[in-house]
């Protein structure tokens, strides 16, 4: 060893990086490492919930270090080990970085049981060793211990029950003056009732210490539907049956329906052909959307004077389902040019109520109306910029999702399955670009065919 090196060893010469000591960057606490992960994978916490089974707001209480929201220590261990695997973590290391935030320290060690002296005569009647005492002790709190864990389990894994006795049966009449009626019936003590009605309105009350409960409904003339639930307010757990209830009041007297649009108006022009179409129709059943081609629009994408084209194919009429309280909506996609809408109202014995809209549709720059048939992650740019509607980070839609986007110049589409998701250009149906399953991304302009681009 050298004199410097010998110098070194007892910290006389000081070296570059004493004097410049490198501050190490702090490794990520384990709820950053969650939401990291999470966002890698590219999923959204309803989408993991689907995934592991675990609901989305414990998941959530996990990447925000919020450890007071979940159930127990020993549910948090499985969500966390569960989570981890989903994520493709080391469940081991993730579980040993939770204990450490929290700040366990380590087991004690075990008691140490003094072995007895060999008895040296025989003795008489029934002795205990001290050892024996210990581990008749020790057993008694195991047993009791997994005692207490199986009720919990028991209690976290078994839903409420839900039962409704008034009315008696699943579909009941009243006479055409009664408006209300109670609702009677029974579940688990201090679960929440859930009474949902025809509109989607809800009610949520609380039954008693001995499980039952009552609550008044409104009703009007015709078909009352409700949907009753229970949700255990510990565990969180819903029924797993759901009880349907209708109940008939008749009308007095057979009208026919009383039909009013809100939109569009009359004469009314619109630069995209997604036509809102919305209003009341009253003692209706349902409502049918239709048009009629009624001329070209004498106008285009900057004014100048339109060219002449075949008549276009009127769209396939629309039957939009009428809300219990008699309110209606539906977009209806119409091609450039003048338009009549026909909106026929239809009531359960057969009477009906029509009324007409005339107007006109000039598109201009570009109008896409994306359809999901499916399931499918999507992510959209409207003129180059990401747009606020869907987010940087895109979003996953199910069936039956419409989405209408407008842009000057070009509308791009990042879809996670092409063949799921279906295009509507100014109003021409462009169906779906690719298979399904297969990730693309699609540009489209004012003119010209879409184009399959790389952007991600």
């Amino acid at each position: 060893m050298t004199t410097r090196d010998e110098a070194r060893r007892r910290g006389d010469v000081r070296t570059d990086t004493a004097r410049s000591p490198v501050a190490a960057e702090p490794a990520p606490s384990l709820p950053e490492r969650l939401l990291a992960a999470r966002e890698r994978k590219g999923v959204d916490l309803y989408r993991a919930e689907r995934d592991t089974k675990i609901r989305a707001r414990y998941l959530g209480a996990l990447e925000r270090g919020d450890y007071r929201e979940l159930p127990g220590s020993v549910y948090t261990k499985g969500f966390l080990r569960n989570y981890a695997l989903y994520l493709g973590l080391d469940p081991e290391e993730i579980l040993l970085q939770w204990r450490r935030e929290r700040g366990d320290s380590t087991a004690a060690s075990e008691p140490v049981i003094v072995v007895p002296r060999p008895i040296t005569a025989p003795r008489t009647g029934l002795t205990f060793s001290p050892a024996v005492i210990v581990a008749a002790i020790m057993t008694v709190v195991l047993v009791v211990f997994a005692g207490y864990l199986a009720v919990q389990v028991l209690r976290f894994a078994k839903p409420p029950t839900i039962a409704v006795s008034d009315p008696t049966t699943a579909v009941s009449d009243v006479d055409d003056s009664v408006t209300s009626y109670t609702l009677r019936g029974t579940t688990v003590p201090g679960a929440t009732v859930n009474i949902a009605d025809g509109s989607g309105q809800q009610l949520h009350i609380s039954a008693g210490t001995d499980g039952t409960w009552s609550q008044v409904v409104p009703l009007r003339r015709g078909r009352n539907d409700f949907t009753v639930s229970a949700t255990d307010p510990d565990t969180e757990k819903n029924s797993d049956k759901q009880v349907q209830i209708i109940i008939n009041v008749p009308y007095s007297v057979v009208q026919a329906p009383d039909l009013t649009i809100d939109s569009p108006a009359e004469g009314a022009s619109f630069q995209n052909g997604a036509i809102p179409v919305s209003g009341m129709a009253k003692n209706a059943s349902q409502v049918v959307v239709s048009a009629t081609y009624a001329g070209a629009s004498g106008s285009s994408t900057g004014g100048k004077p339109a060219k002449a084209s075949a008549t276009p194919r009127p769209p396939a009429q629309v039957t939009v389902p009428v809300g219990g309280d008699g309110s209606f909506s539906t977009p209806f996609e119409l091609t450039s040019g003048k338009w009549q809408i026909t909106v026929t109202a239809s009531g359960a014995d057969g009477k009906t109520t029509t009324l007409n809209r005339s107007v006109t549709v000039a598109y201009k720059g570009i109008t896409l109306v994306v359809t999901i048939h499916g399931r499918a992650w999507i992510k959209v740019w409207i003129d180059g910029q990401v747009s606020q509607k869907v987010g940087a980070g895109g979003r996953v839609y199910t069936d039956g999702k419409v989405l209408t986007f407008t842009a000057s110049e070009s509308v791009e589409v990042r879809t996670g399955s092409s063949g799921a998701t279906y295009f509507t250009l100014n109003g021409t149906s462009l169906g779906h670009l690719g298979p399904a399953g297969i990730p693309e991304t699609w540009l489209f302009s004012p003119t010209g065919a879409p184009k399959q681009t790389q952007h991600q």
